[in-house]
């Protein structure tokens, strides 16, 4: 029997409901920065920069932030069973101390590859992790959590998924990233939940309709 290939999923819009870093910002940051700096994504700022800008924004304490994150972030529906059957990676551009809180909450450890936060009281420091520059996209992109792994599912939503989705054997896609996957003619099976997403990994040949270049 073929082993299936490595689950991979981004965290922020696709494990999550709602992309929690946003929602953080909205709660306890500034609001015209985050809106200003994501503008300048791929122009004049690299992602890093723009999430170590919108991050200083933030002063509140981190019990409170915690606090609140589990509370009020929510994960899509069949996260769990996917954790159960597939025990993915996660790979996420954002930070474990808001994403560790969540998966206790939901009673479920998964492997995390994430940055991680100084609560500075004078505005938080984001801490990226060590990786390499990409050669592909030139930035510290996600393709280096993946390097090891062999041929990939990903999982995926946003700008931060754009590189790394494009070094996997198979794709699933919803908001942004399925947008730009179509502009530049990439195949990818679109997704609402995890229960869609199990659904179609449970028949490895079958291929979700979505976008196909013609």
């Amino acid at each position: 029997m073929t082993k299936a290939p490595p689950l991979v999923l981004d965290w922020d819009g696709t494990v999550t409901e709602v992309d929690s870093l946003h929602m953080v910002l909205e709660r306890f940051g500034d609001l015209d920065v985050f809106h200003a700096a994501e503008e300048e994504i791929g122009r004049r700022l690299t992602l890093r920069e723009v999430i170590a800008l919108e991050m200083e924004t933030i002063t509140a304490p981190l019990d409170e932030v915690v606090s609140w994150v589990a509370e009020h972030v929510r994960v899509r529906a069949g996260f769990a069973e996917l954790v159960s059957r597939f025990d993915p990676l996660v790979v996420s551009s954002g930070f474990h101390e808001l994403i560790e809180p969540v998966l206790h909450r939901e009673g479920l450890q998964a492997h995390v590859v994430a940055n991680t936060v100084c609560a500075d009281p004078r505005g938080w420091v984001a801490e990226f992790r060590d990786a390499a520059l990409c050669g592909v996209c030139g930035e510290h992109c996600k393709r280096d959590a993946v390097a090891n792994l062999g041929p990939f599912v990903f999982v995926g939503d946003g700008v931060s998924d754009r590189c790394v989705s494009r070094a996997a054997s198979r794709v699933f896609a919803r908001a942004g990233l399925a947008s730009w996957l179509e502009a530049h003619g990439v195949p990818y099976e679109p997704f609402s939940d995890f229960v869609d997403v199990g659904a179609a990994l449970r028949n490895p040949r079958g291929v979700t309709p979505g976008y196909s270049p013609g």
